[in-house]
């Protein structure tokens, strides 16, 4: 429900796709999209274009009241109207004021035909059998005197009006499935279409003719007329206003229909069509609004080619110079959009470029503070270590036993280099592991100066210790890995020179792969 009381709910499926598809182009409210696409009778690109170019007065609402209320008619209309028809045949070049192109009322594509039950079909055969035969017959004398149809339509009551339109047992459809029935028949009728007729409706005909600035050709067609099989063969399909109207330069779009369906009988009324077959040429006129379309040239009754091209070349050329100003003033809104566009373009461009920057300067300064803080973390670790290996050293060297006196004859006796290059010699017990000999070396330092701070140490918590060197004899080379437990005199017998050397990880991997 929206703000203006206006329930999208009540609205057909077609009719709620056009308010989606208008809303998503212009983002306008519902409450201001749903009269302007009833207005526009849903078509959704003339909807569009109304917001866009500016609606303008409403020719449909105009057309309306202008049959409602129909204005006073001088007296002979019959005979102006006929004098002016053949003054037109025999002055082509006479140009008349342009007045506004009336939009209509178009039929629902989805709109279903009303079709009574069977049995009063059969009832009521006879009643439309007749009515088939007096309507045909009036048909024929108001082809006869084509000034009475005009006169009666201007007295009679729209209602009637309306309800003579569908009187002629064709299938009433949408305007695109018109323009395609007529153009089926027209070349069933005459061969291959070399016209190039628009396939849609006439409203949406005036909306491509008022986009593209073209001028757009209305031909109504009346099959019964005795002079439409010939005007069609040899004027409209002659090869002279065919080349006219498929050059490239002149720009022309075709529209045409059959005035025995609905929207092109109701064209034939709003143009004020008196005599068939009829043309009208409607064009752009930028002098009453920015959306306005004009009736520049009426083309009624039979023509040769010549003047039917004289006609049209006419009405482009009175034509031709706003046509250009307004392509110009367009070129020129679109050389600026495009500008604008590129401008925008390039501001997001650098200013991606400038986020992109800021971003790695932020990673890189984020990289940063995480390697300080990673070095600052090993180096403290590395401290704690070597603070806590320190503190094991001292609390080690408390349970070294003494060296063995002279007493003791099968004491070991081992001969140690320091990488200081230093050389240390002591005795061992016999029975002494192999790892007292290497906590001899790792406290050797404690050992030869000890201190009162050493005799109250005490074992790190959560320290784990690990040796950093190997105790080798270089002759032949034997490793004494402490893992491999023993004691020394089992180990390395009564006596021995031994290398302390460090262990490194890398080479260790190295030895690994080779061996």
């Amino acid at each position: 429900m929206s703000s203006s009381g206006l329930d999208i709910a009540e609205l057909s499926d077609s009719e709620r796709s056009a308010l989606e598809t208008y809303t998503a182009v212009t983002g306008q409210e519902h409450s201001e999209a749903i009269p302007l696409l009833r207005r526009s009778q849903w078509n959704v690109q003339i909807a569009i274009s109304k917001f866009f170019d500016g609606e303008g007065p409403d020719p449909v609402e105009e057309a309306r009241a202008a049959l409602d209320t129909p204005p006073p008619r001088p007296s002979r209309q019959t005979q102006n109207l006929l004098s002016d028809d053949i003054a037109a045949q025999f002055a082509p070049n006479t140009t008349r004021s342009a007045e506004p192109a009336p939009r209509i009322s178009t039929q629902s594509g989805d709109q279903s035909v009303y079709r009574p039950p069977f049995i009063l079909a059969i009832l009521f055969t006879p009643f439309n059998l007749l009515y088939r035969i007096l309507y045909s017959s009036f048909r024929l004398f108001g082809t006869l005197f084509p000034f009475l149809p005009r006169l009666f339509n201007t007295t009679a009551n729209p209602a009637l009006q309306g309800s003579r339109r569908n009187t002629n047992g064709r299938r009433p459809l949408g305007p695109k499935d018109t323009a395609a029935r007529f153009i089926r028949e027209f070349e069933e009728e005459y061969g291959s279409n070399s016209i190039g007729f628009l396939e849609n409706g006439y409203n949406m005909a005036l909306e491509m003719a008022h986009r593209d600035l073209k001028l757009l050709l209305i031909v109504l067609l009346a099959p019964e007329h005795d002079d439409t099989n010939g005007w069609v063969r040899d004027t409209l399909l002659s090869r002279e206003v065919t080349a006219f109207i498929n050059e490239p330069q002149n720009g022309i779009l075709v529209w045409g229909g059959n005035v025995q369906d609905s929207e092109a009988y109701q064209v034939s009324n709003s143009l004020r069509c008196t005599k068939f077959p009829f043309a009208a040429a409607i064009v752009h006129s930028p002098g009453v609004s920015s959306s306005a379309m004009s009736v520049v040239s009426r083309i009624s009754g039979t023509t040769s080619p010549a003047e039917f091209v004289e006609k049209l070349r006419s009405a482009i050329s009175q034509n031709q110079e706003p046509l250009e100003r307004i392509r110009a003033t367009r070129a020129e809104q679109q050389a600026s959009r495009s500008l604008r566009e590129q401008q925008d373009s390039a501001y997001e461009r650098s200013l991606a470029i400038d986020r992109e920057r800021a971003r790695q300067r932020r990673e890189a300064e984020a990289a940063r503070q995480r390697e300080e803080q990673e070095a600052a973390e090993r180096q403290a670790a590395e401290e704690k270590r070597i603070h806590d290996l320190q503190q094991w050293k001292q609390w080690r060297s408390q349970s070294i036993s003494e060296e063995p006196g002279q007493e003791v004859k099968d004491a070991v006796r081992i001969s140690v280099r320091l990488p200081s290059g230093e050389r240390v010699i002591r005795k061992f017990a016999p029975e002494a592991s192999l790892d007292e000999l290497y906590a001899f070396v790792e406290c050797y330092d404690i050992l030869k100066e000890p201190s009162e701070k050493a005799a109250a140490a005490e074992k790190p918590e959560g320290f784990e210790h690990q040796y950093g060197f190997r105790l080798v004899s270089p002759m032949p080379r034997v490793v004494y890995e402490v893992d491999a437990g023993g004691s020394i005199r089992d180990k390395i017998g009564r006596g021995g020179n031994l290398l302390v050397e460090p262990i490194d990880d890398e080479s260790d991997e190295e030895d690994e792969e080779e061996s």
